[in-house]
């Protein structure tokens, strides 16, 4: 007979909770029961409890077997407390010298084998650990390495920790690896290395929707293209990316750790410098994009945190869908409840949509007939609600390109799929000097303000930092007069005027700023 106690950690959201896992052996018919509000995979840990030890050399303890995981109150889910009740059962049976276990906090599950597995969270757990020495699977290395300095350690199997435990071996710390090591790679702030073929220059004509790129990735803004079908909305959305500067040290440790609860790295093994750009089927319901399911799991906005989220065909997202985007893309943060759990997550992410002018497409095309009433066409634009679109700083609209004006050697080279003469040597170029202009530009937004343009609050517009001429303010008035605006629609557009001048390396913002931060938001005009 015997009681031990060890310490672990349940996974809320980002968070990690403190649990104690406690383990009594007593004397009667032979039982191995678990309570504390577990899951049916915390309740399954039994058998591959039972399985490991017996594997591992060790003798299951004939007898009463409780298991309590403090707090009862706190839903427990996963594999993770499959380690830390197996040691508790070789404390509490004499097996494993019990007092070596203070100080320390287990994660893992564990195999049939003894083996230990790597587990979702792990990274939020070493951070909320403390001074406690957390020991892991090996399989959570790179997310360990990341935590240098904290103690953590890892291991390979059951036998291993409890080696360890006896003082018949050491467990190292994991060394910073290449591809999570936050100086590695060459790709700090200031340099970029754009995919070949995710290039502006393979998007043909449509200079205004360049522009608009460059205003979105230097501010932060949200962006809305609104065209026919292959004009170029998608390929544009998709060229997002290779303009953005690589993460940061402080983003990649928050991008690292929602990547850590979500099982990605679990699954994947590194992570990179390179923003995620997430692109969610129309279909997809509130809780893939939004968060949520029964262990309110982040969505795909949280996914997209520092990165960018492209919502193509924005009208046939389900209107629940867009509606809940509204908090999100104002305060950079999603809150997920359910009936018994309820979870933040960050969800700071940087909007592309695209859409048709109407169900057809050719809605004030040139080259093809509309075939919509009046009534769809406002039907379909109906879908997106005011609120919503007034929070997309950026609303452009795109004409087809005719074949006949493009270059007969870029034409060519598209529809026979390779590269003409000159092409391949720019096929980096426009991107590679568009993504050092927008990493100046956040540069400068970052030590005016400390964040970008696109987050500026009303009480910073308000402040004289903006620096907004008195031709310029005018003008803002005339427009606001003319029409209608909010006062959300003013500050967007101050917003946007900001980062245009910064753009142009202008510290006020000038008549011209915002004369193109109207015309940028008139795709509905």
């Amino acid at each position: 007979m015997g009681l031990a106690r060890v310490a672990c950690r349940a996974q809320v959201g980002l968070s990690a909770p403190p649990v104690s896992v406690e383990v009594h052996l007593g004397a009667g018919l032979p039982v191995f029961s678990i309570v504390g509000l577990p899951a049916a995979a915390v309740r399954e840990s039994k058998e591959r409890v039972r399985a490991a030890l017996t594997n591992s050399g060790f003798e299951f303890p004939a007898g009463r077997i409780t298991v309590n995981l403090a707090p009862a109150d706190l839903p427990k889910d996963g594999g993770r407390f499959d380690l830390a009740i197996a040691l508790g059962i070789l404390a509490a049976s004499g097996q494993a010298p019990g007092e070596r276990l203070d100080g320390h906090e287990f994660l893992g599950e564990l195999g049939l084998n003894g083996a230990l597995k790597g587990v979702c969270g792990v990274l939020p757990a070493v951070a909320a650990a403390g001074t406690a020495c957390v020991i892991a699977p090996s399989d959570n290395r790179n997310e360990l390495a990341l935590a240098a300095g904290s103690g953590a350690r890892c291991a390979e199997s059951l036998a291993q920790v409890c080696g360890y435990l006896r003082g018949e071996l050491l467990l190292t710390a994991p060394a910073h690896a290449p591809d999570v090591n936050l100086a590695a790679q060459g790709v700090l702030a200031g340099t970029h290395d754009a995919p070949a073929d995710f290039d502006l220059s393979d998007v043909q004509g449509q200079a205004q929707a360049k522009r608009a790129l460059l205003v979105a990735a230097a501010g932060g803004h949200g962006l809305l293209f609104v065209g026919p079908p292959g004009c170029g909305k998608s390929m544009l959305a998709q060229r997002l990316a290779s303009v953005l500067p690589p993460l940061t040290d402080s983003e990649f440790l928050e991008v690292a750790g929602v990547a850590s609860v979500s099982g990605q790295w679990a699954r994947s093994g590194v992570m990179s410098r390179r923003r995620s750009m997430r692109a969610p089927h129309h279909t997809s319901s509130a809780s893939a994009i939004i968060g949520g399911g029964p262990r309110a799991q982040p969505g795909e906005i949280t996914l997209a945190h520092h990165g960018v989220l492209f919502l193509d065909e924005l009208p046939e997202f389900d209107r629940r869908v867009l509606e809940a985007l509204r908090e999100p893309l104002e305060s950079g943060v999603v809150s997920v409840s359910r009936a018994n759990m309820r979870a933040e997550y960050p969800a700071r992410f940087l909007l592309v949509a695209a859409m048709n002018p109407c169900p057809c497409g050719y809605f004030g095309d040139a080259e093809r007939a509309c075939r919509c009433t009046s009534q769809q066409i406002a039907q379909y634009r109906g879908r997106l609600s005011g609120p919503l679109l007034d929070r997309i700083d950026l609303r452009v609209g795109l004409r087809r390109v005719s074949q006949l004006r493009l270059p007969g050697r870029a034409l060519a080279s598209a529809m026979t799929g390779t590269a003409g003469n000159g092409v391949a040597d720019r096929a980096t170029g426009e991107s590679r000097t568009a993504a050092e202009r927008v990493a100046a530009t956040r540069a400068r937004q970052l030590r005016r303000g400390k964040c970008l343009n696109a987050h500026l609050t009303p009480r910073s517009i308000g402040r004289d930092e903006l620096l907004v001429s008195a031709e310029a303010a005018a003008l803002l008035e005339a427009v606001q007069h003319k029409m209608q605006w909010s006062a959300r629609s003013m500050h967007s557009a101050l917003r946007v005027s900001r980062t245009i001048a910064d753009l142009g390396e202008s510290t006020t913002i000038e008549q011209e700023h915002i004369a193109e931060a109207v015309q940028l938001r008139r795709a509905f005009d």
